[in-house]
């Protein structure tokens, strides 16, 4: 492959030429492809069908008797806390089971905060002039509309395959007691796959805060989704801050969106037993408790977690080869070029590529020109302002496999052009 950075301009433009007539060729095809979002796709979905089933107008008592139709069990009945403190590592009276969704219980988390503080003996972070949050970046998009629909001001920190640059958040967190918290995805991050190495975590845990009722967000959503045999391991982050004296500081969520069903999973929340007991007094004042039929086709499905990590290898193996093909064709049209580089992800939902600064917008621009629809530039980045122009998020769950192989073409295809433009430039 040449080294597009050692050709003249006049070998770019012959070969731009040769792009733009495999770009026009893809226009033609009339393609539809989104590859925008992290979905489970349909044969994914299919492998729970059997939860439909397995709770009934015969079954729907929890294991003590207790009526799941009816009102009550605000933190989840007994046997759903046991197998989700087992999936998030922490104990059963370490956890909340919510609803469906882990963003919403992040959310209210973030709300909880601002109304009433974090704990009793802390001010809520309403009553303050300023809140702001560490952002490692790229980082999921989701985590910042949060930040941004609650008006709390986002500081991105450079991000890499172990985690978050310790030495930039130890030095902002020490220094600026408006700073509240960080947000971490620890393994299989969004989009790059990393996995936090331990010393991240041990330093995560450990640091020094100027900020006496500073929060880890902890949103450890990828946790059983690997896309090999040897799964990552990451270091319990609970037990880190327990270990350094600061039992409190972190605040864990999971859920089985994309384990069971995407809509209709289960969230939960961990951490302390101190801060679950608060945040279980706190929600309360919002409901009555979740719904407790869902709890018992997920145990009723999965029964323990070697049930969940037998279910998670059916996963794998349909998104094994819509992974691999991503990087076969990332290498095939990238390889040996010197425009982009592109994560391997051991697990998770995402690749991430970095194109050469200022092309992402360009590519993702071409690439929806020609049917190609991908995450919008700099959304990994808090604000939607991807410093460098250069992140661009792949998504390739939910497309079928033939798909996939003809959107990464045309992102090959759209990389050079754009790459070639720049090299022109200058």
């Amino acid at each position: 492959m040449p080294d597009f950075t050692t050709l003249s301009n006049q070998e770019l433009k012959q070969l731009k030429d040769d792009l733009l007539a495999q770009y026009r060729e893809f226009k033609s095809r009339g393609l539809n492809l989104d590859i925008t979002r992290g979905k489970p796709c349909s044969d994914q979905l299919d492998l729970a069908l059997g939860m439909l089933d397995c709770v009934n107008s015969k079954n729907y008592l929890t294991e003590d008797g207790t009526d799941s139709r009816n009102y009550g069990g605000l933190d989840g009945i007994p046997a759903a806390k046991k197998l989700f403190s087992d999936y998030l590592e922490v104990q059963p009276e370490e956890l909340i089971i919510g609803g469906n969704s882990s963003l919403n219980l992040m959310h209210d988390a973030f709300m909880r905060a601002i109304v009433k503080g974090v704990s009793q003996n802390s001010p809520p972070w309403g009553e303050l002039a300023e809140i702001k949050f560490l952002c490692p970046s790229p980082g999921y998009d989701r985590h910042f509309f949060i930040c941004d629909y609650l008006g709390i001001e986002m500081i991105p920190v450079a991000l890499d395959d172990h985690g978050p640059d310790m030495a930039a958040v130890e030095k902002l967190a020490a220094a600026d007691e408006s700073i509240k918290g960080i947000w971490c995805v620890p393994k299989y991050s969004n989009p790059t796959g990393a996995v936090y190495s331990d010393e991240v975590v041990e330093r995560l845990a450990s640091m020094n805060t100027k900020a006496d009722d500073f929060r880890i967000f902890w949103d450890n959503a990828y946790t059983v989704h690997h896309l090999d045999d040897k799964p990552a391991r990451l270091k319990n982050i609970l037990t880190a801050c327990k270990k350094a004296g600061n039992p409190e500081r972190v605040f864990i969520f999971g859920s089985t969106s994309k384990v069971a069903f995407a809509g209709s999973g289960l969230a939960m929340m961990a951490g302390s037993a101190k801060n679950m007991a608060l945040a279980k007094k706190q929600i309360a004042f919002q409901t009555i408790g979740p719904d407790k039929l869902n709890q018992l086709r997920h145990i009723a499905f999965f029964k323990n977690m070697a049930g969940i990590q037998d279910h998670m290898k059916k996963h794998a193996a349909i998104l094994i080869p819509k992974f691999d093909a991503v990087q076969k064709e990332l290498e095939k049209m990238l390889g040996g070029k010197r425009i982009a580089d592109w994560s391997q992800p051991r697990g998770g939902y995402f690749v991430s590529i970095d194109t050469m600064e200022g092309c992402a917008a360009e590519v993702i621009r071409m690439a929806a020109e020609a049917g190609v629809k991908l995450t919008p530039a700099g959304s990994t980045y808090p604000y939607m302002q991807d410093p460098l122009d250069r992140n661009i998020r792949i998504a390739p769950s939910f497309p079928p496999l033939e798909d996939i192989r003809s959107a990464m073409q045309l992102v090959g295809i759209c990389v050079q052009l754009a790459s070639i433009d720049k090299l022109l430039k200058n």
